[in-house]
């Protein structure tokens, strides 16, 4: 882009100085003078045929492209060359040719409707000129700025990869200490570890011992529930009482069902009833309504378990959930409370894992060849609109938040560079911002221009949900070329 202007720059130099007009048919540009050539027949130029040179011009078009006509309006399609010296050479449509408007500013337009009009354009190459230069002057100056950018980038670097060399030495020596340390107290806690295991298994086991006695505890209840007559027996009738053990689930437990829920007998004791326990207690509902508690002994200690008669079975989850505590301490009886200890190994250096790895993140991003974009890092930059407050946080996101109070929303993270080949740094794409009502997510495309200050300039949104921001940094400057390379205000060779 800025060759670009200094070319328009070295032109317009020219273009105020003395110039020498080559003599070629009107609205014809320089560089396709030879095609034009008056001692013999023209050809179109899409060589669709070949016509004597004087119907060039002659006010009605011979050639399906219009190149016949280039300075009248008689081609639909045809351009007129204004050469516009000492200003910017430009092309028009063919039919605003002698309209009676103005559109070239050296006037040649309208060479035939009488129009007065004025040549304005050392005017405007000069205003033009003006313009360029100090945008010239911008890009020497960013481009310095940039300089000092990088040298300053580089210095960080090498003060951050040192930083970075001394922490994760210093983790690698907290790692071996703490390794050190590892290695003692598990020789020093080996015994009472084995002594923790003996006492929890012996506790394991009086547990099941004592669900067991819970499971029969359950079971003569049921059986006494069942047992409406007190006769000892429970039987089919008496079964029949409870609908919700019909096995087909038609709502009704007939005689035969019943006899089969009680292996084929009549009527069974409580001998019996365990093996009809198995086959009803998942589904077996309660009469009675709350809980009831039984004392059993086991060895010297008295355990007092709340046996609850609503349903069966009971809902163990939570004390599966408290068996499987790390250290297991509320389930250790209190007789074995006094031979458990708890240790716990704390972190000897806070900041040993965070902080490499932030200094790693931020040393691994790609800001730019030299660097040179690195003092944006975890910095952010605001414009204020009329509506929105728009925040650019480079290698970070884009954010929108409404001027006069509201939520803050995502415009897009920072995805990568995403600029044309040979500009790979001149746009930023950041993605995954805030989803659209029934539409995409959110993402910005930043496109950078070369400027001595760091800003945001604007922001639009050319498509649903899909924004633009112009943002102005030094670190995008080219180097330009010196003063000495522009063209002098007079050039006697170059030609209009």
């Amino acid at each position: 882009m800025f060759r670009l202007q200094v070319f328009l720059i070295v032109s317009l130099g020219a273009a105020l100085g003395a110039a020498v007009e080559v003599q070629r048919p009107r609205g014809v540009p320089l560089e396709k003078r030879h095609f034009y050539d008056e001692s013999r027949p023209f050809t179109c130029l899409d060589g669709s045929r070949t016509i004597p040179f004087d119907r060039v011009n002659d006010d009605y078009c011979d050639c399906k492209d219009g190149s016949d006509e280039p300075g009248t309006a008689a081609c639909p399609n045809g351009s007129f060359h204004c050469t516009n010296a000492g200003f910017r050479a430009t092309f028009i449509p063919s039919s605003r040719i002698n309209d009676g408007v103005c559109d070239c500013c050296d006037t040649t337009d309208e060479y035939n409707s009488g129009v007065s009009c004025q040549n304005t354009c050392r005017e405007l190459g000069q205003k033009e000129r003006e313009t360029l230069e100090k945008m010239a002057e911008i890009t020497r100056e960013g481009f310095l700025l940039k300089r000092q950018l990088i040298e300053e980038a580089k210095q960080g670097l090498q003060e951050k990869q040192g930083k970075l060399s001394e922490l994760q030495a210093s983790r690698k020596e907290h790692e071996e200490k703490v390794d050190a340390l590892r290695t003692v107290k598990e020789t020093a806690e080996q015994p009472e570890r084995e002594a923790k295991e003996r006492h929890l298994k012996a506790w394991e086991a009086q547990k099941a011992a004592l669900q067991l006695e819970k499971e029969k505890a359950k079971m003569a209840e049921v059986f006494l529930e069942l047992d409406g007559d007190a006769d000892g027996l429970v039987s089919v009738s008496e079964l029949q009482t409870h609908q919700e053990l019909d096995p087909d689930g038609d709502g009704a437990l007939t005689d035969t069902e019943a006899q089969g829920l009680l292996s084929g007998a009549d009527k069974v004791d409580s001998a019996g009833f365990q093996n009809v326990w198995s086959n009803i207690k998942d589904k077996y509902v309660s009469e009675v309504r709350g809980p009831s508690c039984l004392l059993l002994k086991s060895g010297e200690t008295d355990f007092w378990l709340e046996v609850s008669v609503h349903s069966y079975p009971e809902d163990d989850a939570g004390d599966e959930e408290d068996d499987e505590e790390e250290d297991d301490d509320d389930d250790v009886p209190e007789e074995y409370d006094d031979k458990v200890t708890c240790h716990r190994c704390r972190p000897m250096c806070a900041t040993c894992s965070s902080l490499p790895e932030s200094l790693e993140k931020e040393i691994s991003f790609d800001f730019g060849p030299s660097a040179e974009f690195a003092y944006l890092y975890s910095q952010c930059y605001e414009l204020t609109t009329n509506e929105y407050i728009y925040r650019l946080c480079p290698f970070n996101r884009v954010s929108q938040k409404p001027k006069y109070g509201g939520s803050e929303t995502n415009l897009g993270s920072w995805g990568s560079w995403n600029g044309p080949e040979g500009s790979k740094y001149s746009i930023m794409k950041y993605d995954h911002g805030t989803g659209c009502w029934q539409g995409p997510n959110r993402s910005t495309t930043v496109k950078l221009t070369c400027g001595k200050e760091t800003a945001v300039l604007s922001t639009s949104e050319p498509s649903r949900c899909e924004y633009l921001m112009e943002f102005s940094t030094p670190a995008i400057c080219q180097e330009p070329p010196s003063l000495e390379t522009v063209a002098p205000e007079t050039d006697p060779h170059d030609e209009f």
